[in-house]
C-alpha cells in the first residue's frame, strides 16, 4: 500500500514537483489508476465552497482614542457590533442588521465594506470612568486604520445541506431564499464534489490548525463549528483569517428577502493524498452524494422527508417531488467554488501554500447536536385555536355575512367553496366598508382572496410571527386539504402569553 508524509509533499511543494488536481479531476484519476496508484500519482487534492454562512463575523480593534473610550456600544455604518471585550475591540456578526435601512444592510455588508477598502462610519456610546473618561466617538476609517481585522467564524463548510421546497399555498422568505406555494421550486446548497468536508469525510487531515483558503487568504482552521453532525454528514468548521489579506469577490454581503442578512465566503481545503483511503475519499462524485428534500411549509419540528436526492440530480435543474418536475436553484456559486479550487491549486504549484495536518482532528464520531433545552412545553396552534368556527359559502352576498358576524358575534368570517375549501375572508371592516359604499352584492367583490393561514400543528410563535409580518388580526387554520379546521386571533395569542 502506498503512503507518503505530509513533510514529503512540502518538500514536493519546495522544488516545484507537486503535483495538485483539484476535486472534480480526482474522481478520473482514481478509476484510471485505482486508490493505489493514485496516492503514488497525486499529491494533493484541493476542494473549494463559495455560499452564504451566516455564522461568520469579524473581530475589530480599532485603537485608542484620545481621550481615549472604554465603548459600551458601538455602530459601523448603524450596523451594532458587540462591545462585551474590552475597551476598543468589537465583534461584527454577519446578520446584526443596520438600524436605519434594516434588511437592506447588515453586518454581512459591513465586513464586504472594508475587505473593499471602502469607508465605514463609526459611533460608539460609553458610561465613562477615569481611566475612559470619554462618552461619545464618531469617526470614519478603512480597514487600513483598523489594527486588526480578523474574521472568526463560528460555523462555516457545511458538509452538505437539506434542500427546501415548500408544499403550503403561500410564500415563504427563509435562509434557503424565497420558496414558492405548492413545491414551486427547490433550493440547496453546498458544492457537492469540490465540498471540503466530503472529500475527506473522516478528517483525516481536516481540523485544528489546517491551513486553508479563507476568502482569498491564507486561514486556519480552529476547531470544530458549531453545530458539528459528523452522523449526519452535516459536519461543520470554525475558521480565522486576515481580513487585510482577502480578496473582495469571495467576501460578498447578501441580503435574502424577508428573512434578513448573511456574508458570502469562499473556502477552499486542500487534501493530503497520504494513503489509499484518503485518496479513494477524494473521489467522490455528485452522483454519491445524498440530501433530504424538506417540506419547509411545516413546523421544523415536524418538517417532513419528501425524498432523497443526490447532488447530480440537483445540479441538473429539476427534480421530481411527488410526482411533480421541480426548479432547483443553488444558493451557492458552484462557478465561484470551482474557481476556488483551482486558484488554491495554483498557490500550491507556485509554492505560495503549504499544507499543514491539524494539530488536532475534527471529531468525526461521538458528537450529538441537540436542540435547544426549553423549559415547558412549547403550546401549538391546535392548542389555543378556536375549533369551532363559523365560514360563509362563496358566492352569497355581504348582507349574508353581516347577519351571520352579528349573530355570532365576532370579526373574522372565513369564505368557503361548495368542496369546503377555504377561497377567503371577510372582515367586520371589510363589511363596514362595503355598507358605507353601497356595495352588498356578492362577498366575492370585496373578499380577501390571498388569506393567510397557521397550521394546527405549528408553534404559536410562528403564528404570532405571520400575524405581525402581514399585519393582522386572525387567520384561518386550514388542513391539508385546504379545509378550515379552526382559527386563531391576536387576542388568542394574548391570552397564553398573560397564562405563562
Amino acid at each position: 500500500m502506498s503512503e507518503k508524509t505530509i513533510q514529503d509533499i512540502n518538500a514536493k511543494i519546495a522544488d516545484g514537483s507537486v503535483h495538485v488536481v483539484t476535486a472534480e479531476e480526482m474522481p478520473g484519476i482514481v478509476a484510471e489508476l485505482g486508490a493505489d496508484g493514485a496516492v503514488r500519482e497525486v499529491d494533493i487534492v484541493t476542494t473549494g465552497t463559495f455560499g452564504a454562512m451566516c455564522s461568520s463575523g469579524a473581530f475589530l480593534n480599532l485603537g485608542h482614542s484620545d481621550p481615549p473610550i472604554k465603548m459600551q456600544k458601538v455602530w459601523f455604518n448603524d450596523v451594532e457590533a458587540y462591545t462585551g471585550l474590552a475597551a476598543i475591540d468589537a465583534y461584527m456578526g454577519a446578520t446584526q442588521l443596520s438600524e436605519t435601512r434594516g434588511m437592506e444592510y447588515g453586518g454581512g455588508h459591513v465586513i464586504e465594506d472594508l475587505v473593499a477598502g471602502r469607508s465605514v462610519d463609526i459611533h460608539a456610546t460609553a458610561y465613562g470612568t477615569d481611566c475612559y473618561p470619554r462618552k461619545l466617538l464618531d469617526t470614519t476609517v478603512t480597514i487600513d486604520d483598523i489594527n486588526q481585522a480578523t474574521m472568526f467564524n463560528p460555523r462555516n463548510g457545511y458538509q452538505k445541506y437539506n434542500v427546501a421546497t415548500n408544499c403550503s399555498e403561500r410564500t415563504l422568505y427563509t435562509y434557503m431564499g424565497t420558496l414558492l406555494p405548492d413545491r414551486g421550486n427547490a433550493t440547496y446548497s453546498a458544492a457537492g464534489v469540490l465540498s471540503p468536508l466530503y472529500n475527506d469525510p473522516t478528517y483525516q487531515t481536516i481540523g485544528v490548525g489546517s491551513r486553508i483558503f479563507l476568502s482569498g487568504a491564507q486561514g486556519y482552521i480552529t476547531g470544530q463549528g458549531t453545530q458539528h453532525d459528523p452522523t449526519n454528514n452535516f459536519a461543520t468548521i470554525m475558521v480565522q483569517g486576515d481580513m487585510k489579506q482577502m480578496d473582495p469577490k469571495y467576501v460578498r454581503g447578501a441580503t435574502f428577502h424577508g428573512y434578513g442578512t448573511s456574508l458570502y465566503v469562499g473556502i477552499g481545503i486542500p487534501i493530503p493524498i497520504l494513503n489509499a483511503d484518503i485518496a479513494r475519499a477524494t473521489a467522490i462524485t455528485d452522483a454519491d452524494i445524498t440530501t433530504n428534500v424538506l417540506d419547509y411549509g411545516v413546523a421544523r419540528r415536524a418538517r417532513p422527508v419528501l425524498r432523497q436526492v443526490t447532488y447530480e440530480e440537483l445540479k441538473s435543474g429539476m427534480i421530481d417531488i411527488n410526482g411533480k418536475e421541480v426548479t432547483t436553484s443553488p444558493m451557492s456559486s458552484f462557478h465561484d467554488a470551482r474557481a476556488i479550487a483551482g486558484e488554491l491549486k495554483e498557490w500550491i504549484q507556485k509554492g505560495k501554500f503549504y499544507p499543514t495536518l491539524p494539530v488536532e482532528n475534527l471529531p468525526n464520531t461521538g458528537v450529538v447536536f441537540k436542540p435547544m433545552k426549553q423549559m415547558g412545553e412549547q403550546p401549538s396552534v391546535a392548542d389555543v385555536m378556536a375549533q369551532r368556527v363559523t365560514t360563509i359559502r362563496q358566492g352569497l352576498t355581504v348582507e349574508d355575512a353581516a347577519r351571520a358576524i352579528t349573530e355570532g358575534n365576532f370579526n373574522h368570517l372565513p369564505v368557503v367553496s361548495d368542496e369546503d375549501k377555504l377561497v377567503g375572508i371577510i372582515t367586520a371592516w371589510d363589511i363596514a366598508k362595503a355598507v358605507a359604499k353601497s356595495k352588498r352584492d356578492k362577498l366575492d367583490d370585496i373578499m380577501t382572496r390571498n388569506v393567510v393561514t397557521a397550521d394546527a400543528s405549528e408553534p404559536v410563535d410562528t403564528a404570532a410571527r405571520k400575524l405581525e409580518l402581514h399585519n393582522i388580526s386572525a387567520m384561518p387554520v386550514v388542513n391539508k386539504h385546504s379545509k378550515v379546521v379552526g382559527i386563531i386571533t391576536s387576542d388568542d395569542i394574548s391570552k397564553l402569553v398573560a397564562r405563562r
